[in-house]
């Protein structure tokens, strides 16, 4: 009898331990501050959750992130002959061989889809899967600040007051309301016509109002950098273009100017957009000019976890790339590596979140 009541002393003592411990982790879960959500996860666009996941941005962080969630590693540097990257520079074989060794280093172990070209003055040029298509994003603000410029000369004047109105935040702050304005301004017509103009191959008009969802490539991206930077550019107020450039806001400054030597002058703009496919776009052209020298980086990219991730990967491209061709020059005091915790995962809002019925409809393969 006595040893029946010490049994059953010890499984009340059991289950009262097991209770207790269960409370008290309940208590943990509960009592654990939530993590601040991201401001796009009030938007009616982007579903709360598609940008609040918070990933690594650095390579090795990532790697075990990403094997902490059973994942299997999708690494931009892939068998696809497209992936590797080639420079070519008449004038200095030996820089082309090593760029390309630097940018193909940069990207090793990093997850997403990755597009690169690059230009300099001297004839060197540089690219990684350059005709593959991406949702432009906010880049596409460049394209519509050309065509507003072209049509004023063609035209025979300066930009309106109204234009000027609009251009300048578009550019300079990114703003989409701007944006919309103009694209109706100038129409797909007068857009398509100066896409020929430039001779892009593979950039196409977003559909209807949707300038954000234009497809494009590094390779016509650099031709619209071009248009700006070349002395015998077809474009006469191509000054007036780069200065905006020039000016875009501090927060917005990210991606190719990472690592930029001293003297030189960065013309920006970036484009960051979330969708229900292919992850985050992020993309980050620019001209650099100064000391009587220039060239131009490109960098698209899709298939990122989260937008510092994609930052990441553009910065690190761009730090090979002012190494390689800022040889004998002061380096990496123009703009370093972007801090994580300044990277807001906020939307540029350039394009719906979930795919555009008969536009973009959901590819089988696609990662989400």
């Amino acid at each position: 009898m006595r040893r029946i009541q010490r049994v059953h002393g010890q499984r009340v003592r059991y289950v009262r331990h097991c209770r207790t411990a269960l409370v008290a982790a309940l208590a943990s879960v509960l009592l654990t501050p939530v993590p601040a959500v991201a401001a796009t996860a009030a938007s009616p666009r982007i579903p709360a959750g598609a940008t609040t996941r918070r990933v690594p941005a650095d390579t090795a962080d990532w790697t075990d992130w990403h094997l902490r969630q059973g994942a299997t590693a999708h690494h931009s540097s892939s068998a696809d002959p497209t992936d590797t990257v080639t420079c070519q520079a008449p004038q200095a074989p030996d820089l082309a061989t090593r760029l390309a060794q630097d940018i193909q280093a940069a990207l090793s172990g990093r997850d997403g889809t990755v597009s690169v070209a690059v230009q300099d003055d001297s004839g060197l040029t540089c690219a990684r899967a350059g005709e593959r298509q991406y949702d432009s994003a906010s880049v596409v603000k460049v394209l519509i600040m050309e065509g507003l410029l072209r049509r004023a000369e063609e035209l025979g004047r300066r930009l309106s007051p109204w234009e000027e109105t609009n251009v300048r935040p578009m550019i300079v702050s990114s703003d989409n309301d701007s944006a919309v304005r103009l694209w109706a301004d100038l129409g797909r017509t007068y857009l398509t016509d100066f896409l020929t103009r430039v001779r892009t191959t593979a950039t196409l008009l977003g559909p209807g109002r949707y300038w954000g969802l234009t497809r494009t490539t590094a390779t016509d991206q650099l031709r619209l950098l071009d248009v700006l930077t070349n002395a015998q550019s077809f474009l006469r107020t191509r000054a007036y273009g780069l200065k905006l450039l020039s000016e875009v806001r501090a927060d917005q400054r990210w991606g190719v100017p990472a690592g930029m030597p001293q003297g030189l002058t960065a013309h920006v703009k970036n484009g960051w957009l979330p969708r229900a496919t292919h992850g985050w776009r992020v993309h980050s052209i620019g001209a650099f000019t100064g000391e009587g020298r220039g060239y131009r980086i490109v960098v698209l990219s899709h298939d990122n976890p989260t937008m510092a991730y994609g930052v990441r990967t553009i910065e690190r491209i761009a730090q090979a790339v002012h190494r390689g061709l800022g040889q004998g020059r002061g380096l990496g005091t123009g703009r370093d590596l972007t801090p994580e915790s300044a990277i807001s995962e906020e939307s540029d809002g350039s394009a719906p979140y979930e795919p555009l019925p008969g536009w973009d409809e959901p590819e089988p393969d696609a990662t989400p």
